[in-house]
């Protein structure tokens, strides 16, 4: 694997980053593999941190999706508009950028580099980080009020795009199984989806159509076939009755971590919580060293 690029890190703030977790994640890493699978890549802490040669990353959010794809083809316009973005901020300024979304002829005349600078400025300005759509997919967060906002993070901008332009990385926009069914024997797939709650509340904002149980069991399914192939799977979700029962299976392993959440639709999410690391059989666990 070539030298890492040290300045490559999430550039968004998204529900469910594992940038804490990393060093929990990195002991279910296979010591080499020649394709690496993400297909619920969300802020892509781990992507960053492992910056493999040959990627295939996808997410069932469009307007996440085209950020990773404008800064991989047009980072220097974007980092201009996130610039311009941050010298009008301000409460009535964020939200006629939030409303953009509301009039299809407004939002429809943005070109793609000007949607994906919108994202990313509501992104990192909204209350609490947090992305959230209501049921129209229309981005609905309130105004955060920071003191300085890290709105153009242009050094980690270019970072990434340089990633991505050294790299045979695949960006895909579909559904989660038809990117894992691109893994071979030869291939590590990590999934990190939108996590399970008991209630239904916590991190189902993120897409309209939400990821509802029965998801949650096709997510199993498709792993279990993957692990039957000889795929090298590793999965994260949260920590609740119904994720241990469904992974209770042969082909799987359960281990327990704790995280820190900060960014969570719920206040109960929040502050130190468990989740479950579940690795197909296939993948062994490194010591801690």
């Amino acid at each position: 694997m070539a030298d890492k690029l040290m300045s490559v890190k999430p550039y968004l703030k998204w529900a469910g980053g594992k940038r804490q977790l990393l060093p929990e994640i990195r002991r279910f890493i296979p010591a080499s593999f020649d394709l690496y699978i993400e297909p619920f890549v969300g802020a892509g802490a781990v992507l960053f941190d492992l910056q493999p040669e040959k990627a295939v990353i996808n997410d069932a959010n469009r307007q996440l999706i085209m950020t990773y794809e404008v800064i991989r083809d047009d980072v220097e316009t974007l980092i201009e508009a996130l610039k311009e973005h941050a010298a009008k901020n301000t409460k009535e300024y964020y939200y006629t950028v939030r409303e953009m979304d509301r009039d299809p002829a407004v939002f429809g005349g943005l070109s793609k580099t000007e949607k994906a600078a919108r994202l990313i400025y509501l992104n990192k300005t909204c209350f609490n980080g947090l992305y959230r759509v209501n049921s129209q997919g229309l981005f609905n967060v309130p105004y955060g009020r920071y003191k300085n906002p890290a709105i153009c993070e242009e050094e980690t901008l270019r970072g990434i795009h340089a990633y991505f332009r050294r790299n045979d990385v695949t960006i895909l926009n579909g559904d989660f199984e038809d990117a894992a069914r691109l893994a071979t024997p030869d291939s590590f797939v990590y999934f990190d989806p939108p996590y399970h709650s008991a209630d239904n509340s916590n991190f189902t904002g993120y897409q309209a159509d939400g990821f509802p149980e029965a998801e949650q069991i096709r997510l199993r399914d498709v792993m279990k076939e993957l692990t039957g192939q000889g795929v090298r799977c590793l999965l994260s979700n949260s920590d609740t009755g119904f994720i241990r029962k469904i992974y209770q299976d042969p082909a799987f392993r359960v281990e327990t971590v704790t995280a820190s959440r900060t960014i969570n639709s719920n206040t109960a999410g929040r502050g130190k919580v468990n989740e479950v690391l579940i690795r197909s059989r296939n993948v062994r666990k490194k010591r801690a060293r």
